[in-house]
């Protein structure tokens, strides 16, 4: 059960987002004075921090910047200033996501399962491949990959076993959970178009990998 740490001071807030994140199986602590942060991220190193820009005591930027001296924990920021978040984005504070408010307590917890996932994931680290499950998005190492539901979710499957080759039926088992009658050629072509997709950005290295007469595996 991974520990998140909320950070902030609207109390009703903070307690909805834990009430939630308990449901979803994870531990949750509440901080709303900021200047309370540095020290108990470094004495209890949660799995990920909710960090609200706006803060007693000390703002949530200065926080995040203090925070990548030392640890490279997950930290999604949450921010009520909606024209701040391109400047946001280009300071290169390190933080992995960042959510507007307001906002749906089901869409952080979404999130945060997300960034959770990527930053488990060694070959998220190693390719720089980001997906959103949410909104069916893949991004590689910036660069979107404008992926079909199919591909995406092929590319999930895949992405979410490094090395671990998958046969064409079991992809198609996973792809069309409504047993729908399809040729194990149709994985073929799909994986053809996504291999296509992944080679038309910046990034040199194949990901997706055949094995003879097997199937298919993700791997650098």
């Amino acid at each position: 059960m991974s520990g998140i740490l909320i950070v902030e001071d609207e109390e009703r807030l903070a307690t909805l987002l834990k009430d939630y994140l308990l449901a979803a199986d994870y531990n949750a602590h509440i901080l709303n004075d900021g200047r309370e942060v540095v020290t108990w991220v470094r004495e209890n190193s949660p799995d990920l921090v909710l960090l609200d820009l706006m803060l007693p005591g000390k703002n949530g930027l200065d926080i995040c910047k203090e925070i990548r001296t030392f640890s490279s924990l997950p930290i999604i920021i949450v921010t009520a200033k909606v024209e701040e978040i391109d400047r946001l984005l280009g300071l290169e504070l390190g933080a992995d996501d960042y959510i507007c408010k307001p906002f749906s307590p089901r869409e952080v917890v979404a999130r945060v399962k997300t960034v959770l996932r990527r930053s488990s994931n060694p070959a998220a680290v190693a390719t720089g491949l980001v997906l959103d499950q949410e909104r069916y998005q893949a991004t590689l190492h910036g660069e979107k990959l404008d992926l079909t539901a199919v591909e995406f979710k092929l590319l999930s499957i895949l992405f979410d076993h490094p090395g671990r080759i998958y046969s064409r039926g079991q992809l198609m088992d996973r792809i069309y959970p409504d047993q729908r009658v399809v040729s194990d050629r149709t994985i073929d072509s799909h994986i053809k178009k996504l291999r296509k997709k992944i080679a038309d950005t910046s990034f040199d290295d194949e990901l997706i990998h055949s094995i003879y007469g097997v199937g298919y595996k993700f791997e650098m």
